[in-house]
């Protein structure tokens, strides 16, 4: 009996050991599959931040090389910008220049884009007619006293804004163009009348040609010539018209060489007295120069 209960406690023993052995396998076992879970979420979340991070970084890089698009995109504009202020001028000198600037001598009479041309100096030989002194009849006044006033002032500040001179530039220059002692001019018919420091004197004059004058500037004028009739008179022997017509048109203001040698007065481009019609006004002879 003893024997028998002895083996029925070994059993039992031993059936005990073996399950307490189990249960703890099963415990490092869900220990490792834990353990495992952790380190593989810890993985994935690792991985996360890494494209995170790469996302990160190519957004840097997008906006940096966005940013170096804009810079380049600018410098073009700005380049372009100083490029398109390439500003050019024509200017001619000598009398070449008082007829492509026409003596600050602008009017409000429209012309034509083949008239502008030939105002300007752009011709063919085979475009210049003959004239008759009517073309300059009326009565005419020097613009030398306006611009020795200062009336005229406002025009050499008009031109300064474009043109390569200051206005105090335009102001020498022209001094030099302009002046003249004889203040105004009649012209009636063949007759030609001076008015110089409270005198007068007349003289006929006939048509004695036209010549074509080359200028520095490539640009071209014509002289329209009339010569004295008759030695009785203190009257210049030649007088020369220009008025950057070059065939049969009322004037509405000209230029006038006078003198006894013909040559010489052709040879003058410096000084060219400008006349303007007697009824106007000083303000009247600003606006018509501003005009052109």
């Amino acid at each position: 009996m003893k024997t028998l209960l002895k083996c029925a406690l070994f059993v039992f023993a031993v059936g005990f050991i073996l399950a307490g052995c189990g249960q703890g396998s099963d415990s490092s076992g869900e220990s490792a599959s834990g353990s495992e879970s952790t380190e593989s979420a810890e993985t994935k979340q690792t991985s996360g931040s890494s494209e995170e991070s790469e996302s990160s970084n190519s957004s840097d890089s997008s906006e940096s090389s966005a940013s170096k698009g804009q810079s380049s995109e600018s410098g073009s504009s700005s380049e372009e910008h100083s490029h398109n202020h390439d500003h050019s001028h024509n200017h001619s000198h000598g009398e070449g220049e008082a007829h492509n600037h026409s003596h600050g001598d602008g009017h409000s009479h429209s012309m034509s884009e083949e008239e502008q041309q030939i105002y300007n100096g752009w011709f063919e030989d085979s475009q210049v007619k003959d004239r008759s002194l009517s073309d300059w009849e009326g009565d005419w006044q020097s613009v030398y006293p306006y611009l020795q006033d200062g009336t005229l002032d406002e025009v050499f500040s008009h031109k300064a804004e474009e043109g390569e001179r200051t206005a105090e530039g335009y102001k020498e220059y022209y001094t030099k163009g302009y002046k003249t002692d004889v203040n105004r001019i009649v012209i009636e018919g063949q007759t030609v009348t001076f008015y110089k420091n409270g005198e007068e004197m007349s003289a006929d004059y006939a048509y004695d040609g036209y010549e074509i004058l080359e200028y520095e500037a490539g640009n071209r004028g014509v002289r329209y010539i009339f010569k004295k009739e008759g030695d009785s008179s203190e009257a210049p022997g030649y007088i020369q018209f220009s008025d950057h017509g070059i065939a049969p048109k009322d004037a509405y203001h000209f230029h006038l060489y006078w003198g006894d040698d013909r040559q010489a007065l052709l040879d003058e481009v410096t000084n060219w007295p400008t006349y303007y019609p007697s009824d106007l006004s000083g303000e009247e002879i600003v606006q018509e120069m501003k005009a052109h």
